[in-house]
């Protein structure tokens, strides 16, 4: 059960937390991952004051914040029934956490978007689960695709100052995320290589979370982590950690159709 800070104390830390999201279907599914991001929202220490999330589908060649007031619900996908297609989550912006995320990480500038995006699937397909009254106010941060991964987990290293004024910031993503190797047909397991890949990057993860970005150096990256895309938002939480002398725990470990990992990450 979650608590409301009185108004004369300091807001508890706010967890470090990394998603393996999946299919954007789990946004209506009862399943043992969802029921995990329930859980963890249950865990908190108390109800933070907003989100930051930083989801692997806002992939853009810039470093943006979003700071409107009612962000869409954007469904940035295909194929699905209507009934997700017609999904929203209705949890207001967070503009004045875009300022604070544009201070805390100075001398990296980062642009406030006011109109181009919203809250996509990586991010509202999790937030369901967690705060399922869409309650929690929400500012979602880009991934720059054109930095390298040592620009995203520095950036989760000044990005874990917000943790402890109330925010919680929350990464979405996968760890092994190649869909060209997808082959549903094996239901929820994982082909030996994804497994070595992940299991390599929990040992780091578990002991030296600022070494993160030295995990493309490993010989399943390239099966693995294909495009960066789905990775990078891992190197957030990793920063987040290793700013704080901490260590990542995984509270889910799965694979989905040979080439999908659904573990999740956190540091609290």
């Amino acid at each position: 059960m979650t608590t409301t800070p009185r108004a004369d104390t300091a807001p508890a830390r706010q967890p470090a937390v990394f998603v393996g999201h999946g299919a954007p279907t789990n946004a209506l599914e009862d399943n043992r991952w969802t029921r995990e991001w329930a859980a963890l929202g249950a865990s908190l220490p108390e109800r933070p004051r907003a989100v930051l999330a930083v989801s692997a589908h806002w992939y853009i060649n810039a470093t943006a914040v979003t700071a409107m007031h009612r962000p869409r619900t954007i469904h940035d996908f295909y194929g699905f029934p209507r009934e997700l297609a017609e999904f929203e989550y209705p949890a207001l912006g967070a503009p004045e956490l875009a300022a604070e995320v544009a201070e805390v990480v100075k001398p990296t500038w980062v642009g406030a978007d006011l109109d181009s995006w919203g809250f996509d699937h990586g991010t509202w397909s999790v937030l369901t689960h967690i705060f399922p009254d869409a309650d929690v106010p929400v500012a979602q941060l880009s991934v720059d695709a054109s930095k390298p991964a040592e620009y995203h987990h520095e950036l989760g290293t000044k990005l874990a100052a917000l943790r402890d004024s109330g925010v919680l910031v929350l990464a979405s993503g996968n760890v092994v995320h190649n869909l060209r190797m997808v082959n549903p047909a094996v239901g929820e397991t994982g082909a030996d290589w994804a497994h070595r890949f992940d299991d390599h990057a929990e040992g780091l993860l578990a002991t030296r979370p600022e070494d993160a970005p030295a995990l493309l150096e490993h010989p399943d990256a390239a099966r693995a982590v294909p495009t960066a895309d789905h990775f990078l938002p891992l190197l957030y939480t990793a920063g987040m950690a290793a700013a704080s002398g901490e260590r990542l725990e995984s509270f889910t470990k799965d694979y989905v159709w040979d080439s999908l990992s659904m573990t999740s990450y956190r540091a609290a």
